[in-house]
């Protein structure tokens, strides 16, 4: 083991590292963080405006009739997460290279509407007169790509402006606003320049090509084979200590947004809850997957309570098992430890990825509706998932049954660790003993 963990660290921990610190990949992580309250509440709007209640209830009737007024917050939201996304991702990248943040998030996204052509359409038709709008679907999910890259972009310049002559700079009296603005003048003119030329002048459609580009990612995660790879690496590089989900979710989570605004649309446009384009968005996961935590580990918190005999396990278990509930594992991952402990390796890789199998059959059967909505990670399992699918009780029922499933999964491997911390507890208290004599 020693050996096998040193090989890790000289081949594994470097790059592990790097991954980790990596201001682009933090970037992203920080830009949709920013925008995770409002995908969360907009998202929410879809179940009040499509309540899972009887349709013969009053109440019902008149949601459903001002079901077009009510998904409004939503298209003012979760619909063009991009552009918020966009803004926290330049603000980011640009601290991150002592930039001002606040002027990185304008630039990128100016620079992502950039790479939209507004269509021309009569604003009024009795008077005439021609307006423009903006093709608001790739304002969502699927324009995170293009946001990113334009982001990279425009922050570059924005860089390698501040760093070099073409700066401009103001005097010490000009206040501070004032002179952060003229030093983004001349990167505001080179981005308008190269994307606005690429864009209307060379006709580059940014988005089709895009979206031609990682259409092949999007599919590959909406795979049964893509999610036990997502879920394989996040518990592998968990069991060596390196936050798994920060390394493999800044990756992925750009592509399980694609998938959730493809569910989320689809039932804004009155498709049924059975009938939706994605399985594996992010919400999947973590009502079915990550239940309790990364590796699934509410069953071990509540095994640690009721089965072990150990001192140490049990007591960490009472003060685990509340947090786990709420989907806070930390104490289970770092107190049982997980980390590094081939004991509990085994069904902390295998039981996320089991719970996997099972939820992915029984959604693609159909007998569970596909997730559509981002509710708060915090709350337990099963009112997780049923606000997740938009309220289906039978997506309550597989949370509550994959638990079972965890605890299944980790009972005979908890019973082994349990006998051998009961072996050193009794070699500890026998330690004195033996001294004395």
């Amino acid at each position: 083991m020693d050996k096998f963990q040193a090989f890790l660290d000289r081949s594994l921990g470097p790059i592990m590292s790097k991954l980790g610190g990596n201001r682009y990949l933090l970037a992203v992580r920080d830009g949709v963080v920013s925008a995770l309250p409002l995908i969360i509440v907009g998202s929410f709007f879809l179940i009040i405006a499509m309540p899972p209640l009887p349709q013969d209830w009053e109440i019902y009737k008149f949601l459903s009739g001002n079901a077009a007024t009510i998904l409004l917050p939503y298209r003012m939201t979760m619909y063009i997460m991009a552009l918020y996304a966009v803004f926290g991702m330049g603000n980011s990248l640009a601290r991150s290279y002592n930039l001002d943040g606040v002027s990185g998030g304008i630039l990128s996204v100016m620079a992502f509407l950039l790479t939209f052509t507004p269509v021309n359409v009569a604003a009024e038709a009795e008077a005439g007169v021609a307006g423009f709008v903006l093709p608001m679907a790739n304002l969502g999910g699927g324009g995170l790509f293009v946001g990113m890259i334009v982001t990279f972009f425009a922050i570059n310049v924005f860089r390698f402006t501040n760093n070099s002559k073409f700066k401009i700079t103001m005097p010490e009296q000009v206040p501070p606003s004032v002179a952060r603005s003229f030093e983004a003048l001349t990167p505001t003119l080179i981005v308008i320049l190269v994307i606005g030329s690429l864009t209307y002048f060379v006709g580059f459609d940014w988005h089709n090509a895009v979206s031609t580009v990682i259409a092949p990612l999007v599919s590959a995660t909406d795979t049964l084979p893509g999610v036990l790879l997502i879920v394989f690496l996040t518990c592998f590089f968990w069991f060596f200590g390196i936050h798994g989900v920060s390394i493999v979710g800044s990756i992925a989570r750009p592509l399980w947004l694609t998938l959730l605004e493809q569910n989320a649309n689809a039932v804004a446009a009155g498709a049924a809850g059975t009938a939706l384009p994605a399985i594996s968005a992010e919400p999947f996961y973590q009502w079915f997957i990550w239940i309790g935590g990364s590796g699934c580990t509410i069953g071990l918190a509540l095994l640690l309570v009721t089965v072990c005999r150990s001192k140490y396990l049990k007591d960490l278990g009472r003060l685990a098992v509340v947090p786990a509930i709420f989907n806070i594992n930390e104490p289970l991952i770092f107190g049982t430890p997980i980390v590094l402990n081939l004991t509990l390796a085994i069904p902390f890789i295998f039981t996320p990825m089991i719970c996997a199998v099972i939820a992915w059959v029984v959604t693609s059967m159909g007998l569970v509706n596909q997730v559509i909505v981002t509710a708060p990670w915090t709350l337990p399992g099963p009112i997780g998932a049923y606000l997740a699918t938009g309220g289906d009780w039978r997506a309550s029922v597989l949370c509550i049954a994959l638990i079972i499933v965890s605890v299944l999964c980790y009972l005979p491997f908890v019973k082994m660790y349990d006998k051998q911390q009961l072996k050193e507890e009794g070699s500890l208290e026998e330690q004195p003993a033996v001294d004395a004599a």
